[in-house]
Order: structure tokens, then sequence, then C-alpha cells
């Protein structure tokens, strides 16, 4: 995930990307399911604009292959451990020794350097290590898994910030860098309001202002057993909620506390009276920061959803498929995701590799596609 979202943004601001797969599977998320027409769905999402080629890199003519291409980029990103690279002998020196104007950027779990360094691990992993994850969930059950990847779109966007502060210094130096992002850090990094209150007083999970310890910010279910979101944390947002339910307004409840008990339980007894629709129709008359818990399927349907023109279908081999807007682009992307592959001799002959090399090397079996 944040390798390819971390591309994906930089196509979609117009960079050229060249997804390097391996002569085997290529991309293993390629052959996951769910499937459209043989390739994952979340696969074609994700690389939109790419063009894809192969090399096997275990191959040291691969290898020499991949240093001979070094010169025409400006970016490589590197996802595996730390160390993997090296081994291959395409250590961040070698490569940057090739080009020195490359910027490296190495997206890893815990980082380049530290005692977890070599160590593996997955999203939860990532928060749970960095603190994140005690932050969730409420204080009498387990810490709550979120429902999608903090860890590693983090990760991918640290990775865009670094990338872009590199190339605009190599553009005063000439000379490039190594940008070393950890998925741990860069969760934490979405913490900070938790970690700030940490660094003042002890926090527990599930009392604190954000994590459910006030009445006026927690979701609480309808009477039709769907959800509402409340968030009134500023004085005024609480008394227009208040008033419009008929509720004493006490300006204790922006404040946590042991009474919070208590307004939960008020407040959760009103909500339970109306249906999620009649507290949409509330809503839209009264700003109290009130919104619906909608499920995916009803937020890519929902009206501001549309008129913002987030989802769109994009023609590929694969038929029609959808795709999401990122938020800083206006005109959907046209150039579909490509085939493991598809690529490899049209890169190379940039290159400037002839005809009779490519031949070569395809029948040693270094290349794909």
């Amino acid at each position: 995930m944040p390798g390819p979202f971390a591309t994906l943004l930089l196509a979609d601001m117009g960079a050229s990307i060249d997804k390097l797969e391996d002569t085997s599977g290529g991309d293993y998320m390629r052959h996951m399911p769910p499937q459209i027409g043989g390739e994952n769905s979340i696969f074609l999402a994700l690389n939109r604009g790419k063009r894809s080629f192969v090399l096997d890199l275990k191959n040291p003519r691969g290898r020499e292959a991949l240093l001979d291409l070094l010169p025409r980029y400006d970016v490589l990103i590197d996802q595996f451990r730390p160390g993997v690279l090296a081994r291959l002998g395409l250590s961040h020196e070698t490569l940057r020794g090739r080009h020195p104007g490359l910027v490296v950027c190495a997206i890893t779990g815990y980082g380049q350097t530290g005692p977890l360094a070599h160590r593996a691990g997955h999203d939860l992993n990532y928060l749970a290590r960095g603190g994140v994850l005690g932050f969730q969930g409420p204080k009498d059950g387990p810490p709550a898994v979120p429902g999608f990847q903090i860890a590693d779109i983090g990760g991918a966007l640290y990775c865009v910030v670094g990338v872009l502060a590199a190339l605009l210094a190599r553009t005063r130096t000439g000379d490039g860098a190594v940008v070393d992002v950890s998925m741990m850090e860069a969760a934490m990094g979405f913490a900070m309001s938790g970690f700030g209150t940490q660094f003042g007083a002890a926090v527990t999970r599930g009392d604190e202002p954000l994590t459910g310890g006030l009445a006026c910010y927690r979701t609480y279910e309808t009477k039709d057993g769907q959800y509402m979101s409340l968030g009134a944390l500023e004085p005024k947002f609480w008394l227009a909620f208040a008033a419009g339910v008929g509720l004493e307004a006490d300006m204790g409840a922006l404040v946590p506390g042991p009474h919070q008990a208590d307004l939960t339980r008020r407040v959760a007894e009103i909500f339970a009276a109306r249906t999620r629709a009649e507290w949409e129709a509330f809503a839209s008359e009264r700003d109290c920061c009130l919104e619906p818990v909608l499920t995916p399927v009803e937020a890519m349907a929902d009206a501001h959803v549309k008129a913002r023109r987030l989802f769109f279908k994009m023609q590929s081999p694969w038929g029609e498929i959808d795709q999401m807007r990122l938020p800083f682009s206006r005109e959907a992307p046209t150039r579909p995701p490509p085939r493991q592959g598809e690529h490899t001799e049209e890169i190379l002959r940039e290159a400037g590799f002839e005809d009779a090399r490519i031949a070569s090397l395809r029948a040693a079996g270094v290349l794909g596609g």
C-alpha cells in the first residue's frame, strides 16, 4: 500500500511513474481477491497513470540494466526492509554513486535505523508499537482496530512530502538525498493531539476528549439501529444541539470527568428516540456538527460526494473500472493501470537500449512482459 499510494499521488500530480516488478508474479497484490478481469481491484485503484516494466534483480544482468536506466529518473521509491537492496548489490549508496542527483525514498515499518529496523510488521503492528492503538476504543474493551491503514497511508503522505522537499533542495545543491520514512512514526504524527495531552498528564483510553470521554463527541445509535456522529466540541455547537433537543446546556459537558457518564446516558436516550433520517433533518436545520455514520456504499452515493465528483469511471483493458479521485485533483486521470511488464521494452528503448541487447536480456530470462 504505501509505495503504490505515494506514487499514485505523484502520478496524479503529473509525475511519470514506472513500476518495477519481478519476473515471477510481479506485484503480489495483483493476484489477491477481489478480482476484476484477473486483476485485484485494489491494485487497479492504486496504479492508474503508471507504466510497468519487469527486471530480474537477482540476475547480475538485471541489476546492470537497472543501473543503466537509473540516470533517467529523479526518484526511486524503496519499500523493502532495510538491507534488501544492499544484498542485491543495489544499496542506496550504490544507487546514488551511479546517479548523485537521485532521491531515494525508503518507506519501512520502523525506519532505516534502530533496534526494530529489520522487524516485519503490518499497519496494526505499527499503530500498536507506536502507542497509537492505545488511544483507540472504549476503556472497558480492547483497543479498536481501525477500518483503514493509518500507518501505510500516513507513510505514503510523508514520502511524498519528503520527496518534494528533496527535489526542491536539489535545485539549489544539485545533490539528491535518502529520505527515511517510518510508517510507525507517520502514524504517531496523526496522534499528535493525544501525545500532546500525554506530555502534560497520563491519559486513559476512552476518557480523553477525542477518544470517547465527552458526551458531546461520540457516536450514538438511533431508533432504527443506525448511527449518528456528534462533534459539538465548541460551546456554540453544544448550545445549538442542546437547545434543539431540549437539554439543559451545561458547559461541564465540554470537560472530561465522572459526570460525563450520566450525560452520555441521557444523550444516548435522546438519540434512541428518533430515526437516522429524523436526525439528518435535525442536522440540516441546526449548525451543531452532527452527521450520519454512512456505510462506504452510502458514502459513494452521497449527494455531496457526487457533487465533488470524487468517484469516476475509467476505461481499461479490464473494461470500465471504478476509481477515486485524490483531493487535490479536479480532472479525472485517464491512463489505466498497467499489465505486468506491459512497458518493459518501451522503457528500455527510451533509455537507449538497442534491440539486440533487449533480445539478449529476454533470452536470458532477465525481462518479463
